[in-house]
């Protein structure tokens, strides 16, 4: 009787994970999109990450509130994750991601950042001393493999190397922000976690651009998509609302019930959402190689999926036992 109610609590669990993670692929798989809208009309890439983040963080902070209770202990027992998460998961992932697409078709600079789960199999490697799999070092070999073709595989175009390396950089970031959305003491909610995040991101942009560090600079004029325009304003909404704090919440949520590598696994739903949003808004396509390259990275990751089955068996994956989830 306890196996079957054990068994019970770990399929919903399990189907609860899978629903926020695929929840979070969605909110985030927008983001790209309207930031190249924003960046075409004028925008800086920092200034649209900053206001993004602002607009998340007001929304989010009365929540967060209500969460605590009053109780201030878990904010103090985890300002480094909160202080870490805010500097690498939210402002130095999404700088490097804006600056990636004000460079590079959304597309392309998300089947970059989409190798992340591979970063993240080789951290847990070293944290936990896995030796790889056949399956996993095919994988990681096919991912490389498809990276180079999302990268070199262009119409015959110069290689936008920039570009390329702020998808990188923001590749290194979402794998960073698999691993510290699942660190928790157990007793910090995802939402404050998200929410903390949120200003400390805040704060580092506000600061960098202050002291001219960060550009920021912004344009009244509309943003233009494909057979439409939208005020700045409302675009802004949609990114701080939708694609962070939402995106942000059902994704630590989803962490902490799948764990690090299946979350991360889970999120290259994204992946197939980006590129035709990046299509009907923008009128950009990928091309066929670069298709190809996506392809591989995807093979690459379910084969390290497979070639780890051990290591990820649900959220403690991360190592530090069983989280609630936010």
């Amino acid at each position: 009787m306890t196996k079957v109610i054990g068994d019970d609590i770990a399929r919903r669990r399990m189907r609860s994970g899978l629903l926020s993670a695929l929840v979070s692929a969605a909110a985030f798989g927008l983001s790209g999109v309207l930031a190249r809208g924003l960046t075409d009309a004028g925008w800086s890439a920092g200034s649209a990450v900053t206001a993004r983040v602002a607009v998340a963080a007001v929304v989010l902070l009365p929540i967060a509130a209500v969460r605590l209770r009053g109780n201030r202990n878990p904010l103090r027992r985890n300002l480094s994750l909160i202080g870490a998460y805010g500097l690498v998961a939210v402002a130095g992932t999404q700088l490097a991601f804006f600056e990636a697409v004000a460079r590079l078709p959304v597309g392309v600079a998300l089947l970059i950042v989409f190798a992340a789960p591979i970063a993240v199999v080789g951290w847990l490697w070293l944290r936990h001393h896995h030796r790889p799999t056949r399956a996993t070092v095919a994988g990681t070999v096919l991912g490389i493999g498809g990276l180079a073709l999302v990268v070199g595989g262009g119409s015959g175009e110069p290689v936008a190397w920039p570009g390329v390396a702020w998808a990188l950089t923001a590749m290194l970031g979402s794998a960073a922000y698999y691993i510290l959305s699942s660190h928790s003491d157990g007793e910090l909610p995802g939402t404050v976690l998200a929410a903390g995040g949120l200003v400390v991101g805040v704060v580092v942009l506000s600061i960098a651009g202050a002291t001219g560090l960060l550009a920021l600079h912004y344009s009244n004029d509309p943003i233009r998509f494909r057979g439409f325009a939208s005020p700045a304003w409302a675009v802004i909404v949609v990114l701080g609302t939708v694609t962070t704090a939402l995106a942000y919440v059902s994704g630590i949520a989803a962490t902490r019930l799948l764990g690090a590598r299946l979350a991360s696994f889970t999120g290259l739903c994204e992946v197939a959402a980006a590129p035709l949003l990046a299509w009907a808004l923008l009128g950009q396509a990928v091309h066929p190689l670069q298709l190809l390259g996506g392809a591989l990275i995807l093979v690459g990751i379910v084969a390290v999926r497979r070639g780890e089955p051990a290591a990820d068996s649900g959220p403690a994956a991360d190592g530090r036992g069983d989280p609630a989830p936010g």
